[in-house]
């Protein structure tokens, strides 16, 4: 788990070819990694990948066939900006809000305006997960724990603020840009509480029902 507070911002440094995949070498900057170890996980552009190798100034991961189709990290080359944020511990402050690392689909940049010292952009995301998204709710972008503005149809509307886009790569995004997004967690579980319900419900009360009608108890 993370909290989609960027902790530094990377730098591809390779990408070999592996089969239908690839590894990836990353320079993490300022990112501190005397307490990472292998097999240890690394939120990349809001993408869980795993540390392989870690040859001091950064770390190494495998980019599945899955995770290059589903996200944005198969896009990229090297040489390009990318945002980190190690796993969440205990010890931890929840300063964004609870991220996965599973991206659900690539948004698109529609729009992108200076609104005095920040920058708006209106987003569009994939049919599959708008309904997640919510005024006021959280979304992760790229790794970023970020609060939507506005939601309209598909589209929703961000503010990014000076420091945001000092300290993440959101600085970059442009109109076109595709972008990882995830959302709330909580959204998803609740509507998986309340569809769950609603079908064991309607399964119970259906296999009851025909029971009764077809022994002529109804």
């Amino acid at each position: 788990m993370f909290t989609g507070i960027i902790q530094a911002i990377g730098r591809i440094t390779a990408m070999e070819q592996r089969g239908g995949d690839f590894r990836i070498r990353l320079n993490t900057g300022k990112l501190p990694l005397a307490d990472v170890q292998l097999g240890d996980s690394i939120a990349v552009n809001g993408v869980c990948l795993t540390a392989v190798a870690l040859p001091g100034d950064g770390f190494e991961a495998d980019v599945s066939g899955e995770t290059i189709a589903c996200t944005s990290l198969g896009q990229l080359a090297v040489g390009c900006d990318v945002n980190l944020e190690k796993a969440l511990t205990l010890s931890t402050p929840l300063g964004g809000h609870l991220v996965s690392g599973h991206v659900d689909g690539l948004g698109e940049v529609k729009k992108r305006y200076d609104e005095g010292r920040s920058v708006r952009f209106d987003i569009e995301a994939p049919k599959a997960i708008a309904h997640y998204i919510a005024e006021k709710g959280s979304i992760t972008v790229n790794g970023v724990s970020l609060t939507v503005n506005q939601i309209s149809g598909r589209v929703f509307t961000l503010n990014i603020v000076p420091h945001t886009l000092q300290e993440t790569t959101l600085q970059s995004m442009k109109v076109g840009s595709k972008i990882n997004l995830e959302v709330d967690v909580i959204a998803r579980y609740l509507e998986r509480l309340i569809t769950g319900k609603q079908e064991q419900d309607n399964e119970v009360s259906g296999i009851t029902m025909a029971f009764l009608n077809k022994h002529g108890i109804g």
